[in-house]
């Protein structure tokens, strides 16, 4: 089975950056050292700083799925319940 590509993107509240980015941070290790992650990259746009973008590779969605329901996710969402404007996750298949 193919790996599982997930790109989150993270729109925080333009008075919010600073948390919004010490929270992701905070996922960036723990994740890592979930089973079924290959890649977990977080990104930082250029001419936006209140646009985050994760780069993840899973083995399988199973494994993401495990990860959605992480106690570090659920205490990310917590400490950014009204820092984030937007949160859109896209689900895609490497085709070469």
């Amino acid at each position: 089975m193919a790996t599982l590509t997930i790109i989150a993107n993270i729109t925080a509240q333009t008075d919010k950056v600073d948390l919004v980015k010490a929270e992701l941070e905070k996922l960036i290790e723990v994740t890592r050292a979930e089973e079924g992650c290959l890649q977990y990259d977080l990104h930082q746009d250029n001419e936006n700083p209140a646009h985050f973008m994760f780069y993840e590779n899973w083995e399988s969605r199973a494994l993401w799925q495990a990860h959605m329901g992480a106690q570090h996710l659920q205490d990310y969402l917590t400490a950014t319940e009204e820092a984030v404007v937007e949160f859109t996750v896209n689900e895609m298949t490497p085709i070469g």
